[in-house]
């Protein structure tokens, strides 16, 4: 019964999707909704983008293992780097009408930098959408006691987004983000009262985290402790910054008002809500000890599935089966759309010139539909790694080699072309060189990488100059 009823949700999401997809005339109203989102469409749809299945399922099991610190990436650096993109980054994009964030690197640093950054988003996003997909996997497989296998779960959840994403674009994206935001925020709502009745008091939940001191949030003071714990904050926090998806909401907005705004309330609801599933995970120690503490071992992200399909009542498992669906939906929408979009505008374009706006969207629409099957692919081949881990993991790429070259280019008029792609070789080379030795364990890599960046576009900008100024200064000697 409950399966056929997400089934049915299913079917009414690709429906609203469909019907929303009769907007899309052109590849602006497909790529960026023809920038006609009002606020609250921004506000909700940058919320539930990141709102995902790490949200519902990876931060409760980090959080019920190591505490707030354990979870200071996500939801505190996910949720800060909206509020940073609203506050410095979408005024100054929105106001440039550009398509893509790419197409920001194409105009400041030219055609190399510009495929460099692509090429680097759209790896990012094989780690987050596989996420979503893997945690849809579960979801089928847990409803139908394990008679859909978790691979075959994932082709379905991935069939489901394809069929409005695939037609409707950002203005199928955002309509389902609003309505299957909604679900989510009243069905996690409801379960968390639910559940705190159960384990009878909020307050018995809150005592039972802080007695097991889950509310610890600093690091401890070592130096090794301190910069793996800032390493982790950043990684989202900036790494986020530069995406398709986030620049897609901002994009998107019908005024600069609305594109700064957004994100920021968005960022805010988002770290302010990710303690509900926190909450709720926190509520199964003492409502199932036993059970909680075997899953803890096996796999964390089974907790809060449990404690619903085991111990609520159907209205409750309907209210959260449907919670969760909107969260991994609108997520992996969004993850569907940004690096197609990407691809077509900014990869494609180099080797087939723009001919119509007719061919550039069924490009668009091809592009989605071969990354999707490249994204399933992955995700069951990377069956058994955490959502958390695998969430996480695709940001350092976009921190280490696309961060650096969009800040230093929207704010330092002395950035150069050689500085930038100094900074995405540098970042990328040191990153990967701490990943594949023990220097990683000493050192985060990600942080090396950051820095190893900065030093390039720093060196690559500044030396011509001081050497056309020394040059300057060498003939006015030689003259004198």
């Amino acid at each position: 019964m409950l399966l056929t009823l997400v089934m049915v949700y299913l079917l009414i999401t690709i429906g609203i999707g469909l019907y929303a997809a009769r907007r899309v005339k052109n590849t602006t109203d497909f790529a960026i909704a023809g920038r006609h989102l009002p606020l609250v469409m921004i506000v909700t749809t940058t919320f539930a983008t990141w709102f995902g299945s790490e949200t519902v399922l990876g931060i409760p099991a980090k959080f019920v293992n190591s505490g707030l610190n354990g979870v200071v990436e996500d939801p505190f650096g996910a949720g800060t780097c909206l509020i940073l993109v609203g506050l410095f980054f979408a005024g100054k994009l929105y106001r440039m009408t550009l398509l893509t964030i790419s197409d920001y690197y194409r105009e400041r640093f030219g055609r190399a930098v510009e495929i460099a950054c692509s090429l680097i988003i759209m790896l990012s996003y094989l780690g987050w959408v596989a996420a979503q997909v893997t945690a849809l996997g579960l979801v089928f497989n847990l409803l139908s006691g394990g008679a859909i296998t978790i691979a075959v779960g994932m082709v379905i959840g991935v069939v489901s987004i394809l069929a409005y994403t695939l037609f409707g674009g950002m203005w199928s994206v955002a309509v389902t983000d609003f309505i299957q935001m909604i679900i989510l925020v009243v069905g996690l709502s409801i379960l968390a009262v639910f559940a705190g009745n159960m384990a009878g008091g909020a307050d018995k939940v809150i005592s039972l985290a802080m007695s097991r001191d889950l509310f610890k949030f600093w690091p401890e003071p070592s130096f090794k402790d301190i910069i793996f714990f800032f390493a982790a904050a950043i990684t989202m926090m900036l790494g986020s910054i530069p995406q398709q998806d986030v620049f897609q909401r901002v994009m998107s907005a019908n005024s600069v008002g609305a594109a700064t705004k957004g994100p920021v309330i968005g960022g805010i609801c988002y770290i302010l809500f990710a303690f509900v599933p926190m909450f709720l995970v926190a509520s199964a120690l003492i409502i199932m000890p036993d059970q909680t503490a075997a899953l803890l071992k096996d796999d964390p992200q089974k907790v809060l599935p449990t404690l619903v399909l085991e111990k609520m009542p159907f209205i409750m498992q309907v209210l959260f089966f449907g919670a969760l669906l909107s969260a991994i939906k609108s997520t992996a929408s969004a993850t569907l759309l940004a690096p197609s979009v990407t691809f077509t505008e900014n990869i494609w374009r180099q080797f087939r010139p723009r001919t119509s706006d007719k061919d550039e969207l069924r490009t668009m629409r091809i592009t989605v539909l071969v990354f999707s099957a490249f994204v399933l692919g992955y995700a069951i081949y990377m069956q058994g790694t955490s959502i958390y881990e695998m969430v996480s993991g695709a940001y350092q790429v976009t921190l280490v080699g696309a961060f650096i070259p969009l800040v230093f280019g929207l704010y330092w008029k002395g950035a150069s072309t050689q500085g930038a792609l100094l900074a995405i070789g540098l970042g990328l080379g040191t990153w990967l060189l701490f990943l594949a030795t023990p220097a990683g364990e000493v050192f985060p890599a990600q942080l090396a990488g950051i820095l190893a960046s900065f030093a390039g576009m720093l060196g690559g900008s500044l030396t011509p100059q001081v050497i056309r100024n020394s040059g300057g200064a060498h003939h006015q000697l030689a003259g004198a």
